[in-house]
């Protein structure tokens, strides 16, 4: 595994365009127990059961059936799961404390909930204006 990405064997499913749909057996990147992995694969195992499909830009020529590496690059999952948790997390807590300062209770509700849709919204701009960034997007490396 090159240090520049996180890579993951998947088998390509169907294929549109430039574009494959594959299916990975295991979820993370599968250095859950190196030095610096996030421990994702088992988070992924505790919630979610069985094959996840993803769709991956295949530059590669890739065919329905082909055993495949599908590569990210290196920190474009946190950065993910950052900006999809984190950010709303964050939004939520301090509208729940300015919420507090300003009415008790009832404001820490309603604070709660301003902050959780204003970063909710950030985020779904944030991801519209990366969404051509292709950094972010999973791509097959290579085939078998």
């Amino acid at each position: 595994m090159a240090s520049g990405y996180s890579e993951i064997r998947a088998v390509v499913r169907a294929v549109e365009g430039d574009q494959a749909f594959v299916d990975v057996a295991q979820g993370g990147c599968g250095r859950c127990h190196e030095q610096g992995g996030c421990g994702g694969q088992q988070l992924t195992q505790m919630f979610c059961g069985g094959q996840k499909s993803y769709r991956v830009r295949n530059e590669m020529g890739a065919r329905v059936g082909d055993t495949v590496t599908v590569a990210i690059a290196a920190g474009a999952v946190r950065h993910g799961a950052n900006l999809a948790y984190g950010l709303p997390v964050i939004g939520l807590v301090l509208g729940a404390v300015v919420g507090m300062e300003l009415d008790g209770d009832l404001g820490a509700i309603f604070g709660a909930m301003l902050g959780l849709g204003v970063t909710w919204t950030c985020v779904r701009f944030t991801l519209r204006a990366q969404g051509g960034n292709s950094v972010f997007h999973p791509y097959i490396i290579s085939r078998s």
